[in-house]
């Protein structure tokens, strides 16, 4: 089997279109997760609440297709590799964290998208009051649909509950990667110059 084009861009680095669709991906989510809690605790007046589920649902949607991208961008091109002195245990748990970070990137934008098809009150979707954006089928007909959005909004909470500490145990092991191993780990998908030092290695100083 060919090997898979190299995703790795100078230094170690994941390519520019990886950094990018990762941080689109990323201010993406926090904005999510923001606006969701500003809704279920803001006690904002209905037409206020109204518009930030609009923006909510069109974020939400910008998310999934920019999660499709990345994810095929994944699929056909190798990431760096990992230090050789990370332990395997630590491997292996970065690789459960990262496909259990894809799969609610991919399964909350959808269970979102399901709730507003379900929903009795068959609210439009138009996004960023631009593009007119279908139900989900099926949905919008079935029998008992009420018991279908109980279910998928409290898999929707829920997961998002998930996906706030997958994203604080990912930025606590970038952190540590940063200031305590210095390995490089955590500036492969930064576009700023990258800092980083081999523990017990010598500096190499330019003639």
């Amino acid at each position: 089997m060919p090997a898979l084009p190299s995703a790795v861009g100078n230094a170690g680095r994941y390519t520019t279109v990886a950094m990018i669709l990762h941080w689109i991906v990323a201010l993406g989510i926090l904005a999510l997760l923001g606006i969701g809690l500003i809704m279920k605790h803001g006690g904002l007046p209905p037409q206020r609440m109204f518009q930030l589920f609009q923006l909510h649902k069109s974020i939400g949607i910008t998310v999934l297709f920019a999660v499709i991208l990345r994810l095929i961008w994944r699929l056909t091109h190798a990431a760096p590799a990992l230090p050789a002195t990370m332990p395997r245990i630590e491997r292996k748990t970065a690789h459960a964290g990262h496909i259990a970070l894809y799969a609610l990137m991919l399964g909350l934008p959808l269970l979102g998208w399901g709730v507003v098809s379900a929903s009795a009150f068959s609210i439009p979707t138009v996004l960023f009051g631009e593009i007119p954006w279908p139900d989900l089928p099926v949905l919008p007909n079935m029998d008992h649909k009420d018991v279908a959005e109980g279910i998928l909004t409290a898999l929707h909470k829920y997961g998002a509950w998930l996906m706030i500490a997958l994203l604080a145990a990912h930025i606590g092991a970038v952190l540590r990667h940063r200031f305590v191993l210095h390995d490089g780990v955590a500036g492969r998908m930064i576009f700023l110059p990258r800092f980083s030092k081999t523990p017990h290695s010598p500096s190499v100083r330019k003639a």
